[in-house]
């Protein structure tokens, strides 16, 4: 903290790292609990008869939990409430995909990816407007500076009804045990490229951290000048 009540660049800079190193943090922690998908999606398939048990697979998906296990359980920030409501997305949508596949692919059902957004889109919205009534909507009236923007919801939109559209056409040509193996790869590539980028940020933010002890002495000795005079004035004012 400068003169004046001013942050300095310094501190400006340790701020931003900050919030660089949790947003990617909060990211790889997601993306390795998210790697439990295709063991979620094999075992709801069995459940629902949509998948024949294989003792191989079924190896090969607890060796999966197991790397994930270890990965979430050795987070320096663990968080057990955090990993619970995690894990629970991820049933959740392992429900959701093997129920679409059984929609595409089952005997005496016509539907295509199309009809069944027309379908799922509607619900989908009704539940969703729920807990943003509750949870969002509050607090975007709250801030003065919200305003809608067309183009970012349009953009948005599109963006999510092209990658639904490509979920209902590859689960009904192939199924949702199969487009979870393949999302593995993606991934990995996730996790490749935040571990290069938290590295370099370690990196900075070694540097940032020097930088920023003469700021915080700075603003120590401030406080320190600041209670010092009101001591004094008080002091006089008393005599």
């Amino acid at each position: 903290m400068g003169k004046g009540g001013s942050l300095s660049d310094s501190v400006l800079k340790k701020i931003m790292l900050s919030y660089a190193y949790v947003a990617i943090w909060i990211f790889l922690s997601f993306t390795m609990l998210k790697a439990l998908m295709p063991v979620a999606v094999y075992s709801i398939g069995v459940l629902l008869k949509k998948e024949s048990f294989k003792s191989n697979t079924m190896a090969n998906m607890l060796s999966i939990s197991f790397g994930v296990g270890i990965a979430a359980y050795g987070e320096a920030r663990f968080d057990t409430w955090g990993v619970i409501l995690q894990l629970g997305a991820v049933a959740f949508e392992a429900t959701r995909l093997v129920m679409i596949q059984i929609l595409l692919t089952s005997k005496g059902i016509t539907l295509n990816p199309i009809t069944s957004l027309y379908y799922v889109a509607p619900c989908c919205l009704v539940f969703l407007c729920i807990p943003w009534i509750f949870v969002e909507y509050p607090v975007l009236m709250e801030t003065s500076s919200f305003h809608f923007d067309f183009v970012i919801f349009g953009t948005n939109s599109l963006c999510a009804f092209a990658l639904n559209l490509a979920v209902f056409l590859l689960v009904g040509k192939t199924s949702a045990l199969t487009m979870n193996v393949a999302g593995v790869v993606k991934d990995w590539l996730l996790i490749a490229f935040s571990w290069s980028v938290i590295k370099d940020t370690a990196l900075k933010a070694k540097d940032a951290q020097k930088k920023t002890q003469e700021a915080d002495e700075e603003a120590g000795r401030l406080l320190e000048e600041r209670e010092g005079g009101g001591n004094v004035k008080r002091t006089e004012s008393e005599n």
